[in-house]
């Protein structure tokens, strides 16, 4: 039987294009949450800035997050861009004692994207302490063939990184609902709170987890800096 798995999702501060910085930042939420699995959201380390360089999983500034993630036992999804065989991509990184690995890459781009980034290869499941953990960034969650898709890969979470507006909230928490209730699955979305770059003066914040019949279990305010944990069973 698997055990509870606890998960934070959080929406840390940003500094625009500083990798380091925000590293430090996201190991301070990870020793503040005391989760197995913490989620941050789209594009984390750099901000929303499509023109940012892209992150090498071995380079040296993210020594702060496997640090963190050694300390704790926690597994770390991390927002980023990274280089890929076909253009750069906005991937998810997996981050733990062992170091970081992309784990996913965002699949369907939208607004300017297209013009710096290429899609990803599709819907993709990871393993956590025998939980199928499948990942989707921003726009994938309103793309009816993404959460087909992870629906089919039979899991039981699916955790995405988002940014939107103040007034897209009440879609981010359509989207939030529709998934578990497709995926018979509980849903953890971690959203930017505050300015990230991009146009993104503001952003909605509001990170949260769902159960798996479409109801809300818990939300995180609206500052930056705010987390929301739940022991899953």
């Amino acid at each position: 039987m698997r055990r509870p798995l606890t998960i934070a999702v959080a929406q840390p501060g940003c500094a625009a294009k500083d990798v380091r910085a925000n590293a430090f930042e996201h190991a301070a939420v990870i020793r503040g949450v005391d989760a197995r699995l913490v989620a941050f959201p789209e594009l984390s380390l750099t901000g929303y800035e499509l023109d940012a360089a892209p992150v090498a999983v071995d380079d040296p500034n993210l020594e702060p997050l496997v640090a963190a993630c050694t300390e704790t036992g926690s597994i770390a999804l991390v927002g980023a861009p990274v280089a890929g065989e076909n253009g750069n991509n906005i991937a998810t990184l997996r981050v733990d004692a062992g170091g970081v690995e992309v784990a996913y890459r965002k699949s369907h781009l939208g607004g300017d994207e297209p013009r710096w980034f290429a899609p990803g290869d599709g819907t993709v499941a990871i393993d956590v302490d025998g939980w199928r953990v499948g990942l989707g960034i921003c726009k994938d969650t309103g793309v009816d063939a993404h959460v087909a898709g992870v629906a089919a890969l039979s899991v039981d979470l699916y955790v995405a990184g988002l940014v939107h507006l103040p007034e897209e909230l009440r879609l981010q928490e359509e989207r939030a609902g529709r998934i578990a209730r497709a995926c018979g699955a509980y849903v953890g979305f971690a959203s930017f709170a505050g300015p990230t770059g991009g146009g993104y003066v503001r952003t909605s914040g509001m990170s949260s987890i769902w159960a798996a019949d479409g109801t809300a279990l818990l939300r995180a305010g609206t500052e930056p800096g705010a987390a929301a944990r739940l022991a899953l069973t």
